[in-house]
C-alpha cells in the first residue's frame, strides 16, 4: 500500500485538468487565478459551480482563527479514520518504506509534503476532543510552508497561539486543549469529504466568512473570470438602484433588460 497516490493516479482522478501539474501530480492552477480567486464571494462561485453541474461544493458551519481573511489555495488533501491497531500497523509500515517520519507523527506527514500556495485539507470526521490535528507548532509549519492555512474538519489546540500567527487563516469545528489520539491517516491527496463537499487533490480551496467552497481546477478560471463580471455588474447595479433609475425587480435577475445592458456596456466602458 502507499500512504499516497502516485502521479499517474493522481492523473487520472483528476483527468478533467489538463494543465500544469505539481511534482505529486495534482493540478496546479496557476498564481494569476488564485489572486483573481481572493476576490471572489462564495456566492459567485457557487452560481458559476451550480451552472456547471457542480451542487454539492460548499461546507458550511467553520470557526477561523482570523475571521474575514480570506483563504485561497491548492488543497491537499489527507483523511484520518478511528483508529483499529491492524490498519494502523499496516500505515505504519507503509510510512517506513517510504522514509517518512515516526508511526505516532502521521499528522506531521501531511504538512512535510506542504508547498506555497498549498491548503491543507483535512478530514477527521468532525472529531474535536482527541482529534485536534495541529497546534501552534504544527500550525507555524503550515504557516512557514505554504503562506496560507488549512482546513481541519476536526479540532485543533493552542488557540491563542494559532491566533497569533500572520498572514494565513485556519478553519476548524472546535477547539480543545487534548491532543490527537485514537486515530490513523488513511492517505494524502485522496478523494475526501467536507461536510456534503467532495474534495479532490488540486481543487481551490475559496474560504470566506460564508464558509468553504471548494472550486474543481478546471474551473477555476471559469469562476475567477464570472466573480469578476459579476462583482462589476453588482457596483453598477447598486449605484442605478441607489439613484433610483431602476427598480430592484429590474436589477435582481440573472438576465437584464436590453436597454440595461447597453447602460451597463456604456458605463463599463467610461469606467475602464
Amino acid at each position: 500500500m502507499r500512504i499516497a497516490p502516485s502521479v499517474d493516479d493522481l492523473t487520472e482522478l483528476t483527468a478533467a485538468w489538463t494543465g500544469e501539474r505539481s511534482a505529486d501530480g495534482r493540478p496546479r492552477v496557476c498564481d494569476a487565478t488564485l489572486q483573481k480567486l481572493a476576490g471572489a464571494t462564495t456566492e459567485q462561485a457557487w452560481d458559476v459551480l451550480r451552472l456547471h453541474g457542480y451542487h454539492r461544493q460548499f461546507a458550511g458551519g467553520w470557526r477561523q482563527t482570523h475571521p474575514g481573511a480570506i483563504l485561497v489555495g491548492r488543497a491537499v488533501t489527507a483523511q484520518f479514520l478511528p483508529h483499529r491497531p491492524d490498519y494502523d500497523a499496516a500505515v505504519v509500515a507503509a510510512g517506513a518504506r517510504e522514509g517518512r517520519l515516526a508511526g505516532d507523527r502521521q499528522n506531521s506527514w501531511i504538512i512535510e509534503t506542504l508547498q506555497t500556495g498549498d491548503v491543507m485539507v483535512c478530514d477527521i470526521f468532525g472529531k474535536v476532543r482527541n482529534g485536534t490535528v495541529i497546534g501552534d507548532n504544527l500550525g507555524s509549519a503550515i504557516a512557514s510552508r505554504t503562506g496560507v492555512g488549512a482546513v481541519i474538519d476536526g479540532g485543533i489546540r493552542d488557540m491563542t497561539g494559532l491566533s497569533s500567527l500572520d498572514g494565513v487563516n485556519f478553519f476548524f469545528r472546535d477547539n480543545d486543549p487534548t491532543a490527537i489520539a485514537d486515530v490513523t491517516l488513511a492517505g494524502i491527496n485522496v478523494p475526501v469529504r467536507l461536510g456534503e463537499a467532495t474534495v479532490l487533490p488540486g481543487d481551490v480551496i475559496l474560504g470566506t466568512p460564508s464558509g468553504i467552497m471548494t472550486i474543481p481546477a478546471q474551473l477555476a478560471d471559469t469562476v475567477a473570470e464570472a466573480a469578476d463580471d459579476i462583482r462589476v455588474r453588482d457596483v453598477f447595479g447598486k449605484l442605478r438602484l441607489a439613484d433610483r433609475t431602476y427598480t430592484s425587480a429590474q436589477i435582481d435577475v440573472a438576465d437584464w433588460e436590453p436597454a440595461i445592458e447597453a447602460d451597463f456596456q456604456t458605463w463599463l466602458a467610461a469606467h475602464a
